[in-house]
């Protein structure tokens, strides 16, 4: 069953335990906490990119703890989607959610979260067909990833900014701010550098690390 599938199934309960204010409630916490797990995605995938792991945190648990994260947080979306769709105070078609700007309620805040949705969907789609595209095909689409994000930022900023006055709405979206910042930046710093070759994940290495680990 996909994401959306549940969101769609999900939403109305929702409704119907808290009302239209419920709906808009949930939206927009999992707007904040998709702005957060983004963040965390795009954190974890500098690091793995970069080899910033430690002995604790390997380059394989970091890689598969941003696949996780990033399956999740498709998970979240289709939920963030349908309670913002379904809330009968706001006017936002499927259509508008599908394509960018052309939405009449909040054109530009409803625009730019669709448009990183898009872009969001195109790095993952391929990252799934990864094997078949190619390395260098998958890599290229991946750069959209720097592209979706701050996109994503816009959206979580102007979506309702009258909120912004609550500090852990405003630690969430700062903070997400300030770890990609840094993230990409050292990344922009690091390209330069040459390390070994990356090589393709061995299957046994998690196994033989957790055994490691128990032994230690």
């Amino acid at each position: 069953m996909s994401a959306h599938v549940i969101a769609a199934t999900a939403a109305p309960a929702v409704a119907a335990m808290a009302g239209s204010q419920g709906l808009w409630l949930v939206s927009r916490a999992s707007g904040v906490i998709l702005l957060v797990l983004f963040s965390a995605v795009m954190v974890l995938g500098v690091a793995t990119r970069t080899g910033a792991t430690t002995r604790r945190w390997p380059r394989f648990a970091v890689a598969e703890l941003h696949r996780t994260l990033s399956l999740f947080a498709v998970a979240l979306l289709g939920l963030h989607v349908a309670t913002a769709v379904l809330d009968p105070y706001v006017s936002i078609s499927w259509l508008a959610t599908m394509l960018p700007f052309t939405s009449h309620y909040e054109t530009l805040a409803v625009g730019a979260g669709t448009l990183a949705v898009d872009l969001a969907g195109a790095v993952l789609i391929t990252s799934l067909l990864r094997r078949r595209l190619g390395l260098r095909t998958w890599r290229a689409v991946h750069y959209l990833a720097y592209l979706a994000w701050p996109v994503a930022f816009v959206h979580a900023i102007r979506a309702a900014s009258y909120d912004q006055h609550l500090w852990f709405v405003a630690v969430a979206e700062w903070g997400s701010l300030a770890a990609v910042t840094t993230a990409v930046l050292v990344r922009l710093m690091t390209r330069g550098r040459t390390g070994p070759p990356r090589a393709e994940p061995d299957p046994g290495q998690p196994r033989r690390y957790l055994q490691s680990a128990g032994q230690g």
